[in-house]
């Protein structure tokens, strides 16, 4: 049976998780891609090269965050977070949250793969997901 998870569950399934799908709209339409990410003070850290979600998310802020815990087909949560896109341009911040997405993500991602071939990289995106507001579920 579903049961509606309380908010305080719900935000610290946030806090677990490492990849969720992104929500934004492009051209009308939804659009949702997995990210990695680590929460702070409400906020769901990321990183991105340009491109068609970056584009979406500086022209429409409103974004949310989806992520999931599933044990087997009959015992998982499904957790919501809605909310605000915002961009990283401060210097010493941006690298701090690279820092930490780095330490959480060791491996090469594409991102940090560009980086390392050096071959004119184009400028990476650091950004947050203000989380306004939650909602979760399990079984």
């Amino acid at each position: 049976m579903v049961i509606q998870l309380p908010e305080s569950e719900a935000r610290a399934m946030l806090e677990r998780g490492k990849v969720a799908r992104l929500g934004c709209i492009v051209n009308g339409d939804p659009y949702i891609v997995p990210i990695n990410y680590f929460m702070k003070d409400g906020r769901a850290y990321s990183h991105s090269l340009p491109g068609l979600k970056v584009d979406a998310l500086r022209l429409n802020p409103r974004a949310c965050l989806q992520a999931d815990e599933i044990n087997s087909d009959f015992e998982w949560r499904s957790v919501i977070g809605f909310g605000e896109f915002e961009e990283i341009t401060e210097p010493s911040m941006r690298e701090q949250i690279l820092g930490q997405l780095l330490l959480r993500f060791p491996r090469l991602t594409p991102v940090e793969a560009a980086i390392a071939t050096d071959i004119d990289t184009p400028p990476i995106i650091v950004f947050a997901i203000k989380i306004e507001r939650v909602t979760a579920v399990g079984e």
